[in-house]
């Protein structure tokens, strides 16, 4: 059931002005209707619900029920009314949308290898991570619903948690991995890659176990039986295989389309039927127990990107196409457009192995639903919201229309904007306006879900000697020129030694000078530690031992001219000398202000509690009546 929460305006606001109301909300809340049904419903032999058939009229809306109490009847169930538009302050195109188990959150994976988290019932924005570096390509969820694994563009898998707590990450292809799906008892899962192949993983330890190849080109599509050890794969080479996952061999190729297959599917709740979709315009419905198609979906004029079943109706399927329509399709109703020439499905012929398919076209279309190709499809759990991402970065919802509603059918995604305009019921510049503001309302949302932390900047070091900051004019290689110097082993390039004051100490008086003695002599003399003692320093008659101490620093020496790092913490210069730099890179100091030292991290997700608490502090709740 939909509902629509609107403040409305009211004084009371800074010396009695005029406040705004705040933005439309609109909230979906199907609870009344599961309480309705669960309340009334019996038995399937007893009759079912005993409720009054609904009619289109705003008062059997109290009458409604969900997809569940209707498995027979999938009409009820088709989404042909637009709820929301989701969009990111940072905009990206949408590659995956996947529905959390419990349906209280939607999940979008994104381009940028970001995860957003959308509340599903008010479609509001609630916490956005970095989970990959590149694109993500493939998520799924595990059956028990304890384990979430994403795959991306460079071929990393990775393992979430339900609270999205990283645990694990596998570089399971060299090439981007386009699909994944678990077996039905989550003991492993299987992985579609551009390399053409298939590979399955024991879930628990991460362990690659077989390598499934057979296709001639990128593999674009795999799915897992749901109760059977059978699994499917569509590739480049217009082929969609079944395999048998213990050996690893390919069972069947079936040959039907006549270009890439862009996703297969099993059909979730009987396990009979196999729908795959390429850019042929065709959808295809196998079965399984005949291994051939049994219907042709045809409608759209563009390529198909994807495809899903409905949870509880096994005859509703819904397609998205590259032109980003969403078509909607009954197995059991042909809806053969004026003129064209009604099928039969082959369960009624008298052969059914040797008939034609049926064909079928589609029961709702929704030819305006995105601007550009739809990627993901996704159901909620109850079966009463679709979600949608396209290539025109936006998340959209969709749900059936309620008793009585018509106005649905005549918006801008039925019609398009110019009709729609035209007919009155889309505004260009309200409907801009309307954008706008839920665009702000979804940068505030984001803006309040992120956590602001301030953390120094990033100071360049030398290369393996961490916490040595480089000194002004050195480049962040460790040279003073940049680019490939040669280097110490396991230290890097250092920067020459800054001139002493007074310059080097004349040593030609070290036993005839250094540079005229025997090689053999010095090393002989460095064996046996008998080096010849220093000439006398500084006109002092006797002779110095050991090392010669620095040479005197000129009068009034500059400490602060010294590059930062130089001297240790807490250096206390001579009296009478100017003070050293009051920073230390690398070391304890003061953190400067903007620039590259304002880092954005993200907030950590919160649990339900904790938002339900921060609801209330903030009074968007109100107490029961």
């Amino acid at each position: 059931m939909d509902r629509d929460y609107q403040s409305g305006y009211g004084g009371g606001g800074y010396e009695g002005g005029f406040r705004r109301p705040p933005g439309r909300r609109t909230v979906t809340d199907y609870g009344s209707s599961m309480v309705q049904w669960m309340r009334n419903r019996k038995p399937r032999y007893k009759g079912g619900v005993s409720l009054e058939v609904e009619r289109p009229k705003p008062s059997y809306i109290v009458d409604m029920l969900p997809p569940a109490a209707r498995p027979g009847n999938a009409a009820d169930s088709v989404p042909a009314k637009h709820l929301h538009s989701s969009l990111n302050k940072i905009k990206h195109p949408i590659n995956i949308v996947r529905w959390t188990p419990e349906g209280r959150r939607l999940l979008t994976g994104s381009s940028s290898g970001e995860f957003t988290l959308w509340n599903g019932t008010a479609f509001n924005f609630e916490t956005i991570m970095q989970a990959h570096d590149t694109a993500v390509r493939a998520a799924s969820y595990s059956h028990s619903e304890d384990w979430l694994i994403s795959a991306d563009q460079d071929g990393v898998l990775k393992y979430w948690q339900p609270n999205f707590n990283n645990v694990k990450a596998i570089q399971a292809h060299n090439d981007p991995i386009r699909d994944l799906a678990f077996s039905p008892n989550d003991s492993k899962f299987v992985t579609a890659s551009d390399d053409a192949t298939l590979k399955i993983f024991d879930f628990s330890g991460g362990i690659e176990e077989s390598t499934l190849s057979g296709h001639n080109w990128d593999a674009k599509s795999v799915d897992w039986h749901p109760s059977k050890g059978l699994l499917v794969s569509g590739s480049k080479d217009h082929q969609v295989k079944l395999w048998d996952p213990r050996t690893g061999r390919c069972l069947t190729t079936l040959h039907g389309h006549k270009n890439t297959i862009s996703k297969t599917l099993f059909e979730p709740n009987r396990g009979q039927l196999l729908a795959t979709c390429a850019r042929d315009q065709i959808t295809r419905i196998f079965d399984l127990r005949m291994m051939r198609d049994v219907c042709l979906l045809r409608g759209h004029e563009k390529d198909i990107a994807t495809l899903t079943w409905h949870p509880f109706h096994t005859s509703l399927l819904t397609t998205g196409g590259a032109d980003g329509t969403i078509f909607h399709y009954l197995l059991d109703e042909p809806n053969s457009p004026p003129g064209a020439a009604p099928s039969i499905s082959p369960y009624d012929c008298p052969d059914p192995s040797s008939s034609p398919a049926q064909t079928i076209y589609p029961a709702h279309r929704l030819p305006y639903a995105h601007d550009f190709a739809v990627w993901s499809l996704d159901w909620h759990p109850l079966g009463h919201i679709l979600a949608s991402g396209s290539n025109d970065r936006m998340t959209r919802f969709w749900a059936r229309p309620r008793p009585g509603e018509s106005d649905c059918f005549k918006d801008r995604y039925h019609v398009g904007e110019a009709a729609a305009e035209a007919q009155g019921t889309w505004d260009r510049r309200g409907g801009r306006r309307i954008m706008r503001e839920e665009e702000e309302q979804e940068m505030e949302d984001e803006a309040e879900g992120l956590v602001d932390q301030k953390m120094p900047a990033k100071q360049p070091v030398l290369p393996g000697i961490p916490g040595l900051a480089v000194a002004p004019g050195i480049s962040n290689d460790g040279t003073s020129v940049g680019g490939s110097q040669p280097r110490m082993p396991g230290i890097g390039a250092i920067p020459p030694p800054m001139a002493l004051p007074g310059g080097i100490p004349d040593l030609s008086g070290i036993a005839g000078g250094i540079a005229g003695m025997d090689p053999s002599r010095f090393a002989e003399l460095l064996r046996e530690g008998k080096l010849p003692l220093l000439p006398p320093m500084n006109g002092s008659s006797a002779p110095a031992t050991g090392l010669p101490p620095p040479p005197p620093l000129p009068a009034n020496f500059d400490f602060s001219k010294l590059p930062i790092g130089l001297l240790p913490p807490n250096f206390q210069p001579p009296p009478g000398f100017p003070p050293p730099p009051n920073s230390s890179a690398g070391l304890s100091g003061p953190i400067p202000e903007g620039g590259a030292g304002n880092i954005r991290r993200r907030g950590p997700l919160p649990s339900q509690q904790e938002s339900l608490m921060e609801e209330q502090r903030r009074g968007k709740y109100r107490p029961i009546r």
